[in-house]
């Protein structure tokens, strides 16, 4: 039985659905039959490719040895997530990872590889430390392909690996975290005020192993057993100075009723009513997305979205959760920038499923907005890829991130076979699709392939490519999206990149942003058409003035008549975060 809490904060089913047939309506109007990504030519390295406001820069095919010549969608060799630091983009695989030098996105090379299986690979990286998760019971500790026969095996390894990645060209296992069901995916949590660790949240989704291979492990139920090893999560402390000393520090139960701390106290599996999802039982985790600038995690928690305080990185405390009718499965979370807005993805049919068919509902495996106020979620609307898929590629929303365009929610998303498609959630109401790429089937029967995620890093997209390899994009102006907006995005530059962990994004005083907002205000009709002249007018010629007191006194008066016009714009917040931006220019040394 759900908790009474669970209870109040899982949204009406009747205005639920009411909202998603709106959008359904506004989704479909998005797609149609003459979208290009409709009926694409299938074939493993000769599909139809449809392209809208990216570029392909680069792809790179599987090197050899990294995949299966007989079946394409081989899952042994499938590639899975990205993570990246400096010039160096890590993709994982369920075959072990492979290591791009990406220093010129146009003409990327394979630094190194280490073969490693295991499943499904997932990476994060931060210095000189990579981490790696392990589910599957044919990994070795000693990253051996030979697999284990035993049912219980001291040689297997089920958790989360550590590598040394000093020298890239011979990554070195330093530390292995054995955990209870092993490490579908993980979150490495990098906390400000500690400077000697980081944390690992690890999220098991796989059965949990026997006790008599790790002491303390559990598969029976709560009713049976207080001490489970389901209904939580693992959190490792990493010691910089000495990481083959990480270990497992606590198994915080997020899920118990706050009541009666039941540990199973969200959603208890089933229907939500007729007409909805068969939806999981809240047992664990998928992906948990830290922020903690803002001190929240997001957790997507098979049936329920789960906000999290994180200020105690070892002890986290869940401070809200909702569930859904449409959604079967929670799988990964996004914020926005401000902390405003959380998007929760749903992976109906597992990631192996046709679930973006033409027959398929619109609003099932696929995002849900949520806006975030006072630490409280409220639902607002929904996203769907909107061209529809055949029913020989697997499709439904999966990883991504956030595209650094100022003032404004742009989102990159991996969508399996149905390709990245890049969305504008600022109004989350109704989310409008900005470009995407697609390709045609793998294969005329449905196997695993398509994009695993989709990043935005330093300027290019790029596309973890299950079964073809690694593309790299960069977008282009459009209707949705001025050359300004894209090089103000390029401006951002991240020493690394973890999937599940954001960092604040940050924009330089620049003139480029200022003609961001402009653009955007311009787009949005949001002043009228004589005032945005005279301040696209007035904002050229202070660029054009030296730097000095004629170029502060320019843009300060200009910040001065934009704070006036504020009040008669039908987007204030824009028009205050333009004159912002010019009174940082106005103040910036240069």
């Amino acid at each position: 039985m759900r908790s009474q809490t669970n209870v109040r904060r899982t949204a009406s089913l009747a205005g639920a659905l009411l909202l998603a047939a709106g959008l359904a309506s506004h989704a479909a109007a998005q797609g149609s039959a003459t979208d290009p990504r409709v009926g694409l030519r299938g074939g493993w390295r000769d599909a139809g490719e449809a392209i809208r406001n990216l570029e392909l820069v680069s792809h790179r095919d599987r090197p050899a040895g990294w995949f299966n010549a007989e079946n394409a969608g081989d899952f042994g060799f499938a590639n899975a997530d990205m993570a990246f630091s400096g010039t160096l983009a890590f993709q994982g695989g369920f075959n072990g990872f492979q290591i791009w030098d990406v220093s010129n996105p146009s003409n990327p090379r394979l630094r190194s590889s280490l073969a490693c299986p295991g499943g499904q690979g997932d990476v994060s990286v931060h210095r000189n430390l990579l981490f790696v998760s392990v589910e599957e019971t044919r990994g070795r500790v000693d990253c051996a392909g030979t697999g284990v026969a035993d049912s219980v095996s001291a040689d297997r390894f089920r958790g989360v690996r550590i590598f040394d990645i000093s020298n890239v060209d011979q990554p070195r296992q330093i530390a292995t975290v054995q955990t209870c069901r092993g490490s579908h995916t993980h979150t490495l949590l990098v906390d400000p005020r500690d400077q000697a660790n980081v944390y690992i949240y690890v999220a098991g989704t796989s059965p949990v192993r026997p006790a008599s291979e790790l002491a303390g492990c559990s598969g029976r139920s709560p009713s049976e057993d207080p001490n489970t090893s389901y209904f939580r999560i693992e959190v490792i402390r990493v010691p910089l100075a000495a990481p083959q000393q990480a270990a497992v520090v606590s198994a915080p139960r997020v899920f118990a009723n706050r009541e009666t701390g039941n540990v199973a106290g969200l959603w208890a599996g089933g229907q939500h009513g007729p007409g909805t999802q068969n939806t999981a039982t809240t047992n664990q985790c998928h992906d948990i997305t830290v922020y903690p600038e803002i001190g929240l995690a997001a957790g997507a928690c098979a049936g329920n979205g789960i906000l999290l305080d994180i200020r105690d990185p070892a002890n986290p405390v869940r401070i809200d959760e909702v569930s859904d009718p449409n959604f079967a499965y929670w799988h990964s979370a996004t914020f926005n920038n401000d902390g405003t807005k959380v998007l929760f993805s749903d992976e109906w049919g597992g990631g192996t499923q046709a679930r973006c068919r033409a027959t398929d509902p619109v609003l099932w495996g696929a995002d849900a907005l949520f806006t975030l106020t006072d630490r409280k979620m409220r639902l607002a609307g929904y996203y769907k890829l909107p061209a529809a898929q055949t029913a020989s590629e697997n499709c439904v929303a999966h990883n991504g991130s956030l595209i650094p365009v100022p003032g404004r929610d742009i989102m990159a998303q991996a969508w399996y076979q149905g390709g990245i498609s890049v969305f504008d959630f600022s109004n989350p109401a109704r989310p409008v699709e900005i470009a995407f790429f697609d390709r045609g089937p793998l294969n005329e029967r449905l196997m695993l392939g398509g994009f695993w995620s989709a990043y935005w890093y330093n300027g290019y997209i790029y596309g973890s490519e299950i079964g073809r390899g690694l593309d790299i994009f960069r977008l282009t102006p459009s209707a949705h999206l001025s050359q300004n907006e894209i090089d103000a995005a390029n401006l951002v530059r991240m020493e690394s990149f973890n999937p599940q962990m954001q960092t604040k994004l940050k924009w330089p005083a620049h003139f480029v942003v200022a003609k961001a907002y402009v653009d955007q205000l311009v787009r949005g009709n949001a002043l009228a058409p004589t005032q945005l002249t005279r301040i696209s007018r007035d904002l050229a010629r202070a660029e054009r003035l030296r730097a000095g007191s004629a170029r502060r006194a320019a843009l300060t008066n200009l910040a001065a008549s934009l704070d006036r016009d504020a009040a008669r714009s039908a987007d204030p917040a824009k028009v205050r975060l333009l004159s912002g931006t010019l009174r940082e220019l106005a103040s910036a040394r240069r």
